[in-house]
């Protein structure tokens, strides 16, 4: 279980908390929708989930173990929105390679089976994907690097329809080995998703 434990933070230049004495607690493989309104600080919560920025106070545990920035790093998968726009791989092999010293092409097949991206040409670049395949790389990309935490800033904006449905399935097929995180100011587009769903608000959180 992933314990989030009067978690606080203020920026430097902020005037009052984005986060405030926070309490969250996250079972193994579930999913979980975090939604609220622009400006709640929804991302600024996954960037402290994921030790991206570290809180002023409060206390982060995995199974009861504290987990300090550096781990949480390593223990999270991040895919923010419209992800396609950092893909620094020229090609779709080079973008799945990032950050590996050497990477098994035997593993690279199994995950992108795994997204649903089956017999993909890896020489040709990630630009050339649809909308909805490049959501399904960026997911790929994070999970060759075996994360037990995937969070997801607003995975379906700017997709329409059948996209958002093809993200949707995505997240469905991946939640019996992955325990999930998704941020959205459109809870609507996950109904019928076995998940729970929190409210942020004036920097905690709230049971929908």
């Amino acid at each position: 279980m992933l314990d989030l434990k009067e978690i606080s933070y203020q920026p430097q230049t902020g005037e009052k908390k984005i986060i405030d004495k926070l309490n969250l607690k996250v079972y193994e493989n579930e999913i979980i929708l975090i939604c609220g309104d622009s400006g709640s600080g929804k991302t600024t919560l996954l960037e402290i989930i994921s030790g991206l920025t570290n809180p002023q106070k409060g206390k982060i545990t995995w199974k009861n173990k504290t987990l300090s920035s550096r781990k949480r790093r390593w223990f999270c998968g991040v895919v923010f929105q419209f992800p396609e726009r950092y893909f620094i791989g020229t090609t779709i092999g080079k973008e799945l390679k990032i950050g590996h010293k050497s990477l098994r092409e035997k593993n690279i097949e199994i995950v992108l089976n795994k997204v649903g991206l089956q017999k993909l040409n890896l020489t040709q670049p990630p630009e050339q994907l649809s909308g909805g395949q490049q959501r399904r790389l960026a997911v790929a990309v994070q999970l060759l690097r075996n994360p037990s935490i995937l969070l997801l800033d607003e995975p379906t904006a700017g997709l329409d329809w059948s996209m958002r449905n093809d993200v949707k399935n995505l997240i469905l097929d991946l939640k019996n080995k992955n325990t999930i995180i998704i941020v959205t100011h459109e809870p609507a587009l996950f109904e019928g998703m076995p998940s729970r769903m929190l409210v942020l608000e004036k920097g905690k959180i709230k049971n929908f």
